[in-house]
């Protein structure tokens, strides 16, 4: 189990089965009319609860891993470019189209406080929004791309370092691309995996919490509010947590 939000959620559906526990033990007295607080119901609620947390918690972990496979493809990339224009640098190219490189390379140099250049821990959040993150990589992979088609053009780039040649540039950029295209799927999926969760536990009429306190309730009517059965169970605690 993960350190974050989740626990929230899995104390939720702890206390849920807590309250199943003794629901079993009032037997024939506990049977209300309403469907959804029935005996079956109840545990295929909480059954279903626990997959879906377990689901946020898979693709959050994706999402990480999916997030550190990045940072590695990206981590050479600057001094990939610097090296790129040190080549360009001795060729025949005129000192127009060096420096138009060059201005692809200052771009590429650039730095956003928002892009993580160490691994991220596989158990941490995935974060709200990826915008500004996803921006930078992309603008990283267009920069490179505008590197690539000044190098296109100058027949004297021929370098005898492979990673520096046209073609591994270009298979560098195409790989760029795939692992940063990872990342979107992979929010994707957690986001997707969180709405299902909350919606299971927090909907307002057919949640977790909200069944929980409608048996509470219902206990407190058969049994009565100063009553050991209803003592047993009006202090357990559920929160609504949608994070």
């Amino acid at each position: 189990m993960s350190t974050f939000s989740e626990i929230g959620h899995a104390k939720n559906i702890a206390n849920f089965q807590d309250l199943i526990a003794f629901v079993e033990g009032y037997g024939s007295t506990y049977n209300p009319s309403k469907d959804a607080l029935k005996l079956p119901q109840l545990n295929t609620l909480v059954t279903l609860s626990q997959t879906h947390l377990a689901e946020v918690i898979t693709k959050n972990t994706a999402f990480n891993n999916a997030v550190n496979d990045r940072i590695i493809e990206f981590a050479n990339l600057k001094g990939l470019s610097t090296r790129v224009i040190n080549a360009l640098e001795t060729t025949d190219a005129t000192k127009e189209k060096i420096n138009n490189a060059k201005t692809f390379n200052r771009k590429l140099q650039g730095k956003r406080a928002s892009q993580p250049t160490t691994p991220a821990d596989p158990n941490a959040p995935a974060p709200n929004t990826i915008s500004a993150s996803q921006q930078s990589y992309d603008q990283q992979i267009q920069h490179l791309g505008g590197l690539i088609s000044v190098l296109q053009t100058e027949a004297s780039y021929t370098p005898n370092e492979t990673d520096l040649t046209i073609a591994s540039l270009t298979a560098k950029q195409a790989s760029l691309n795939v692992k940063n295209n990872a990342v979107s799927v992979a929010y994707a999926g957690v986001s997707n995996s969180r709405i299902t969760r909350n919606n299971t536990l927090y909907s307002e009429e057919s949640g977790l919490v909200e069944i929980a306190s409608e048996v509470k309730k219902y206990i407190k009517s058969i049994f009565g509010a100063t009553s050991q059965e209803y003592a047993q169970v009006k202090g357990i605690q559920f929160k609504k947590i949608r994070v």
